[in-house]
């Protein structure tokens, strides 16, 4: 195994992304995503941060996070997360599949991968960077034409704020037939 080490810096901004066990499609279901968005709010309400910008996939999340001064712990929120939506799916009766012996013996389900990925963002310039990177993931990933026409997405507050344009990386050019498709109905195609 890598040695790999995470860096952790107090009062930093980190951009986050973690994925499903085998790229299961579990924000398919829009009660998933409400779990999913307790989850958040609990361990937020536990270990403080602030969620600069987000966006839900069906298989995958992404995150811009900005911790306290005095605070650098991103692993343990992320894992609190983690857990937090776990034990909803599993109060919510959700059926597991077959779990390895390893992820037995270290007490992980069929819910998420084991590992997430991160990154400390060092200036403006990159801030931006992954703000952008957050905003255009649904249209990289097929998922819609436009960001604005995905609703899992902080894409909506940043307009709001006039940090991007309505139109910005728009395609649609307005259309009516563009209009935003349910969830469950991008997400199955997306599991097909």
């Amino acid at each position: 195994m890598p040695n790999y080490r995470r860096f952790y810096q107090p009062g930093s901004t980190v951009f986050l992304t973690w994925v499903t066990y085998h790229r299961k499609t579990l924000f398919a279901e829009s009660n998933n995503i409400h779990l999913f968005r307790q989850a958040v709010q609990r361990a937020k309400s536990e270990q403080p941060f602030d969620i600069d910008a987000a966006v839900i996939l069906p298989e995958h999340v992404h995150f811009i996070l900005t911790f306290p001064s005095n605070d650098n712990d991103y692993s343990k929120r992320v894992g609190r997360i983690k857990a937090l939506f776990t034990k909803a799916l599993k109060n919510k009766d959700h059926a597991l599949t077959h779990v390895s012996p390893s992820r037995r013996k270290h007490r992980e389900s069929d819910v998420w991968q084991r590992r997430f990925w991160e990154h400390t963002i060092r200036n403006e310039e990159e801030y931006k960077c992954y703000l952008d990177y957050i905003h255009y993931n649904p249209v990289k990933h097929g998922l819609v034409r436009c960001p604005h026409l995905w609703q899992y997405s902080s894409f909506h507050k940043w307009v709001g704020e006039g940090h991007y344009c309505s139109d910005w990386a728009c395609q649609c050019n307005g259309e009516t037939d563009f209009k935003l498709r349910r969830f469950e109905d991008i997400a199955l195609k997306v599991g097909e």
